[in-house]
């Protein structure tokens, strides 16, 4: 497989007609085309008719899909929820995002949007138009991993030298359905931002399969590239490759035998990122943990997989075990403690706030992988991990509701979840 940070691969510059305009390969949208929430190829409404889509409308729990990374498949599914490969790319001659005006961005939008669901990238596809959509629904995408926060909250730029508001700037998101296993977000940070998340460790699948959605994209767009740089990016951190390749792990038992700072260190010692549940900027909720790569420039796609999947991860995983079979041989009748203890808060509490619901949840997780409670499966408590986020639950519940409500509201839904 060509390594991208050193050499182009397939690039073939956009033909463009006399004008200079038109991109080779992008459609006119034509009745029947995807629209916000929609299915490419004028499929049916993902939501069932409602506005905005519905992400995660094609499978069952409480109405919405369990995505692919929730099923507690894949390998090492004990500790590593999921697996996530994120290519960053952007247009060469437009503008970057961020000192682009909305006119810069509307056109950046359209060229990828006329590509993207043109070049067959997967079987189906729901396209979001985020400037479009509710706040809740762009939350949705958010808690499910699909978008960051910066994207679903916008970046304001200018027209006419009037400033415009962030979150009415041109910005979408690409889906596929129903496993959500592809996002491409367009006029984040960069104007394309692909990930392909997959369930356990899985950075080996998901980084062919986004080579070759890449390969689609870049056979019909013009990539920012030079030989000496690589894919040149917004943030001088992703320069090179573009690739940042992380793993989210479930840590309790290294978070309760206090060897959670070691591994942090050896970490940012070895130059890896430890970030929270949501990535960069997000705390460490549930124990639960994102480790990926920093360096991007100089060092190609195959040694970055190779230590993060082959060495480095495996070993956290490891630990993590150890530390797991060190509370069940010494320290049991706290470990059960603490497990049965957060069983029965959800079992009787009235009141949950996320945070402390998430918290609950990682020692419930623990105890189900351990066999101290059978009768739970590992994807019940994945999918409450989601579900008891604000957005999912207001959807769960069917309306908007201010804190104190939905935190009676959740309770409730935690409640019936795990006594049914």
């Amino acid at each position: 497989m060509t390594q991208r940070g050193e050499h182009p691969k397939n690039k073939r510059p956009l033909r463009k007609d006399e004008a200079g305009e038109t991109p080779r390969g992008g459609k006119s949208e034509k009745p029947g085309s995807p629209r916000n929430g929609k299915e490419a190829a004028g499929g049916p409404d993902t939501n069932g008719g409602s506005s905005g889509g519905d992400p995660g409308s094609g499978g069952n729990f409480n109405g919405f899909a369990t995505a692919e990374w929730l099923t507690n498949a894949g390998d090492a599914s004990d500790v590593v929820l999921s697996s996530r490969v994120r290519l960053a790319r952007n247009l060469s001659g437009h503008t970057f995002v961020h000192r682009a005006s909305k006119e810069d961005r509307e056109r950046a939008l359209q060229i990828c949007r006329d590509w993207i669901l043109a070049a067959n990238v997967c079987d189906r596809i729901m396209w979001v138009d985020l400037h479009e959509s509710p706040a809740i629904e762009r939350n949705l995408l958010v808690e499910r991993h699909l978008i960051s926060k910066q994207h679903a909250k916008g970046k304001a730029a200018t027209s006419g030298g009037v400033a415009t508001p962030a979150a009415e700037e041109p910005r979408a998101v690409a889906v596929s359905i129903p496993d959500e296993r592809l996002s491409i977000m367009v006029n984040e940070e960069d104007h394309i931002r692909m990930q392909m998340l997959r369930a356990g460790l899985s950075l080996s699948d998901c980084w062919r399969d986004a080579s070759a959605i890449d390969d689609k994209l870049e056979a019909g767009l013009d990539y920012a590239f030079t030989k000496k740089l690589g894919y040149l990016t917004a943030c001088p951190t992703n320069v090179g490759t573009g690739m940042r390749m992380s793993v989210m792990l479930h840590l309790p038992a290294l978070k309760v035998t206090g060897e959670i700072e070691k591994v942090k260190r050896a970490a940012t010692d070895m130059n890896l990122a430890v970030r929270g549940f949501y990535g960069e900027g997000s705390d460490a909720v549930g124990d639960l943990y994102q480790i990926s790569n920093q360096t991007t420039l100089g060092k190609p796609e195959g040694a970055v997989l190779a230590d993060l999947q082959d060495s480095i991860i495996p070993e956290v995983i490891q630990y993590e075990r150890h530390a797991r079979n060190t509370l069940l041989s010494k320290r049991r009748s706290a470990l059960e403690d603490q497990v049965f203890r957060a069983l029965g808060a959800f079992t009787h509490a009235r009141l949950i706030a996320a945070d402390e619901s998430m918290q609950l949840l990682s020692l419930v997780r623990l105890g189900v992988v351990l066999g101290l409670i059978p009768e739970l499966s590992v994807q019940t408590v994945n999918m409450l991990f989601l579900m008891v986020q604000p957005a999912h639950l207001q959807r769960v519940l069917g309306k908007e509701m201010d804190q104190e409500h939905r935190r009676i509201g959740r309770a409730a839904m935690i409640r019936a979840r795990l006594t049914k």
